[in-house]
């Protein structure tokens, strides 16, 4: 199977970039990318392996230079949220794991961005710019998913550097990436706040990441084990107990784009599933012609738009607002609703252009079977929608 299995004539929708949160720089991004996308042939039967071409070629291309600032590499002048809206949203049109490869290469190094060393940054930003190093963030645990808090990885401080011992899972190109941005308890009995980063090369000594995780749809996980994995004083990334503060801020800034991806699958379920109405003859007459059809196009509509502008404002609000921009309560809930609302609508959209196909559409190898396996997760990571709702109910008494 390639990477994308487009009827001729299926394009991502264009005109959803004239609205006004976007400039002109924006709208250039999404057919340059759609044209680009649509000349690759990718095999993904082996997730892991099309994941390293895929991150070899959007580095090739340039497209994994919107994941860095300018000063290392990168297209822009900072990490641009409506940017990784539209190559997020059009990538999983095409693709749900080259959108994958994409974003890991921004959330693995979102954090050495944000509060990397000189060093720290010119060691893994260009590489990953370039494609050249595949990066992977490491924050979940068995026991601390959504409380963060409860994580039991701890660092230890010494007169050669540091000593980190415990567990990550769920972590997202384990034992494919090149580095990990690793979160630790440096102080256990401080709870959030005892928590510190930490760059791990992958290979190094007491750093086993051999545990697959296997799951519904194409996705590279891995379990870790860190047992007395030695590092270099240098590798503490950011402040010391600065950590949780890190991790949340990473998140943030990826948030919208989880809710983009979602869009995008939506949308190719969306256009599957306009396709197979107008060609699929019952009773003499077109699936499309049936009033029960149209009335189901119209809901599967409405919930895309509505997801879409609440996308698009979280980003526009993050890169343009000056009072409710990054790292504020405003931007933190409009995160949280758009991430909410586009993944659970994408959920119902894509439950219903399945519908539309019957019993075609839970055969393997059919796109919307495919995409009804890929959207379960986004509803999960990166903040589960029962988060979401607690961040928004939090904001709302407030």
């Amino acid at each position: 199977m390639v990477a994308f299995d487009r009827p001729h004539g299926m394009h991502p929708p264009q005109a959803q970039w004239e609205l006004p949160f976007f400039d002109d720089a924006h709208r250039a991004l999404a057919p340059a990318l759609a044209d680009w996308t649509a000349a690759q042939q990718v095999d993904e039967r082996d997730d892991r392996a099309a994941c390293k071409d895929w991150v070899a070629r959007l580095g090739a291309g340039g497209w994994l230079r919107y994941c860095v600032p300018a000063a290392h590499g990168g297209a822009l002048a900072r990490l641009d949220s409506r940017a990784l809206v539209i190559l997020r949203e059009t990538l999983a049109f095409h693709s749900p794991l080259a959108d994958f490869a994409f974003a890991m290469q921004g959330l693995g190094s979102g954090a050495i961005t944000l509060a990397g060393s000189p060093a720290q940054q010119a060691a893994y930003l260009p590489d990953v710019a370039a494609g050249r190093k595949i990066a992977a963030f490491a924050l979940s645990e068995p026991d601390a998913g959504s409380d963060v808090a409860a994580m039991t990885t701890f660092a230890s401080r010494g007169a050669q550097g540091w000593r980190l011992s415990g567990s990550k899972t769920w972590i997202s190109n384990g034992d494919l990436a090149d580095f990990y941005v690793v979160f630790a308890k440096t102080d256990p009995q401080a709870g959030s706040r005892g928590i510190s980063a930490f760059i791990v090369d992958a290979g190094r000594r007491g750093l086993d990441s051999s545990e697959h995780i296997h799951v519904m749809a194409p996705h590279p996980l891995a379990t870790l084990r860190l047992q007395d994995c030695a590092l270099q004083e240098e590798a503490l990334l950011g402040p010391l107990h600065g950590g949780f503060k890190l991790a949340m801020q990473t998140l943030d800034i990826f948030r919208a784009s989880v809710a983009a991806a979602a869009l995008g699958m939506a949308r190719r379920a969306f256009a599957e599933a306009v396709a197979h109405a107008r060609h699929r003859r019952m009773f003499g007459q077109s699936l499309a012609d049936f009033q029960l059809t149209q009335a189901r196009l119209g809901e599967m509509s409405a919930l895309i738009d509505a997801a879409a502008l609440l996308t698009y404002r979280a980003a526009w609000q993050r890169d343009c607002s000056g009072t409710g921009g990054a790292g504020t309560a405003a931007y933190t809930a409009a995160a949280a609703s758009a991430k909410l609302t586009a993944t659970e609508n994408a959920q119902r959209v894509i439950d219903m252009a399945l519908q539309m196909f019957g019993g075609r559409g839970v055969q393997v190898g059919n796109k919307i079977e495919s995409l009804y396996r890929d959207i379960r997760s986004l509803r999960i990571y990166e903040g589960a929608s029962e988060v979401q709702l607690l961040i928004l109910g939090k904001h709302a008494l407030k």
